[in-house]
């Protein structure tokens, strides 16, 4: 993205150095990137990575929910832990990071010079949807989500 002239943000929850060596090496491109510290399962925590992002840009046009974890275990041996923590990512991340771009978008209207849209969200899944694997009910449930 950055290649095509994007400025980006780099959401990350652990791994700080390696999110800003992305941000580094996205520099090293010729764009311009930050690293920004969130969780996408805490609702604060979209809407504060969504205003750094903003002030750092002015705007957004395109967000990429890519976030996504694993807890696997058994069925009949999962906990609601494990169940929770991976939809409250895997699902309800997607949703608050959504929300916040349909929110930026819809608050800075259409930007005819970018897009004929109002924005871009593009959000990732796998092919455990519709291909699950044992052990793994928990992550199969959010991407079909």
């Amino acid at each position: 993205m950055a290649k095509a002239g994007a400025a980006d943000a780099v959401n990350y929850v652990v791994g700080d150095e390696q999110a800003h060596a992305v941000a580094d090496q996205i520099g090293g491109f010729g764009g311009t990137a930050i690293a920004v510290r969130a969780d996408v399962a805490d609702e604060s925590q979209v809407a504060d990575m969504f205003e750094q992002a903003c002030a750092a840009f002015g705007t957004l046009d395109i967000v990429v929910a890519n976030a996504g974890l694993q807890r696997n275990a058994p069925f009949a041996e999962m906990t609601l832990v494990q169940w929770s923590i991976v939809i409250n990512v895997n699902l309800t991340g997607q949703f608050l990071c959504a929300r916040a771009a349909v929110c930026e978008f819809l608050r800075r209207g259409r930007r005819p010079e970018v897009s004929r849209a109002l924005g871009k969200i593009i959000c990732m899944s796998s092919v455990h949807e519709v291909i699950p694997w044992a052990g793994h009910a928990n992550y199969a449930a959010p991407k079909g989500g």
